[in-house]
């Protein structure tokens, strides 16, 4: 079957779409903050509740095999617009704290049914060269992970309610897309029962325990690292003394991450899948492990190192997604990317709070970057085995 040339386009487009509801709180958190006399503690609160919608959200659709059991593409329009209307929960009149967790938690939850769901339609079109087309699709992710850094350097007087209607409408037309345009792929499988034992069926198979352990070491790393960028430079800044413009560095080092989940789809038509997760899940690792030393650089070696670091830390998640939906058992291939996924963002939360904590209890060492290492490691080490398969290209 011929492959239009609009599916992966639309796909990536409309994944950005629908994810950028995710950072949209990022970027008006302050003026949100103001409207609804947030406390420091609070702040968190409203951060992490969209992520642990996410989780939850994972954890139902993948138990329901919600991706599996019905057409992936309509899954995917209703997940966007129902995200997309909780996030307008908060321009409601007489709003409380409460509203405002339930409308974050709810983004969270929904986008369930985009980013997994997202991977699954590709994999529906993509059988061989998967791994490049989720190149694409997760650099769409990393470009609005990064993108509220730049709005906030960028000086734009915006009002927060005009913000939360863009995203919300950009979600919806996402949605839309992939409704209208992308039909059913030639490498679709459907079940018709409940998958409450999708991941336990896909999980018997080796190669598919391997992907997942990687993924997990590899989840680790990547979001704390992230959620670090602007305090690391931040430490550089002082202990230097040097002159950067954070929010501008910050959104390039974690956009840089685009630019390696591509090249690396790119690579793996000539080395497949788990060489190229494996080669950037060691640069990766190297740089924990020498974070510290980096703060004794010049301003320019500290953010090259910086730059190779936001490239390696990501390029291998596509990679890691296209040898679980190649892996998966065929039938419930959605409803297994779906259980992983919420098993690695469950693994990210905690790294996060663990980072965190030990990042004010120690003072703001760079020390505690060593605690990121131990992710890597035990990726590289489940995944070594792939590394002689031929079969993931």
């Amino acid at each position: 079957m011929q492959r239009p040339n609009h599916i992966l386009p639309f796909i990536v487009l409309s994944q950005f779409a629908g994810t950028s509801l995710w950072f949209s709180g990022n970027a008006i958190l302050p003026e949100i903050s103001k409207t609804f006399q947030l406390q420091q503690g609070a702040l968190a609160l409203v951060t992490s509740s969209v992520l642990i919608g996410f989780i939850i959200g994972t954890f139902v659709y993948a138990v329901f095999a919600i991706a599996d059991r019905f057409k992936p593409s309509r899954v995917f329009f209703l997940s966007s617009v129902l995200a997309a209307l909780a996030n307008l929960i908060i321009l409601l009149p007489q709003q409380q704290i409460i509203s405002l967790l339930l409308s974050r938690f709810l983004v969270g939850f929904f986008l369930a049914g985009i980013y997994p769901v997202g991977m699954k339609i590709a994999a529906e079109w993509y059988e061989k060269g998967l791994g490049k087309a989720l190149g694409y699709l997760v650099g769409a992710l990393v470009l609005g992970t990064a993108f509220p850094h730049l709005l906030k350097q960028s000086g734009w007087e915006y009002d927060w309610r005009v913000v939360l209607l863009i995203t919300s409408s950009f979600a919806s037309v996402g949605g839309l897309l992939i409704l209208l345009f992308i039909p059913r792929g030639p490498f679709a499988k459907t079940s018709l029962h409940y998958s409450f034992t999708a991941f336990k069926q896909s999980f018997q198979f080796a190669n598919f325990r391997a992907a997942s352990f990687g993924y997990f070491g590899h989840m680790w790393e990547l979001y704390a690292f992230w959620a670090f960028v602007p305090m690391l430079l931040t430490l550089y800044v002082n202990k230097q003394h040097a002159q950067l413009n954070v929010p501008f560095w910050s959104f390039s080092i974690i956009a840089a991450g685009a630019v390696g989940c591509v090249v690396g789809g790119y690579l793996t038509k000539r080395y497949g899948s788990a060489k190229v997760a494996f080669a950037a899940l060691c640069i990766s690792c190297v740089c924990c492990m020498l974070a510290y030393f980096s703060y004794s650089l010049p301003s320019h070696l500290f953010l090259f190192f910086m730059f190779v670091w936001g490239i390696a830390v990501v390029a291998d998640s596509p990679q890691f997604s296209s040898i679980v939906a190649q892996t998966a058992v065929a039938e419930n291939k959605g409803a297994a990317l779906t259980i992983v996924t919420c098993i690695g963002f469950s693994i990210t939360v905690a790294s996060i709070y663990l980072l965190n904590y030990l990042f004010e209890a120690w003072l703001q060492s760079p020390w505690v970057l060593l605690l990121l290492a131990p992710g890597p490691l035990f990726g590289l080490w489940k995944l070594y085995p792939l590394l002689k398969e031929k079969t993931f290209q």
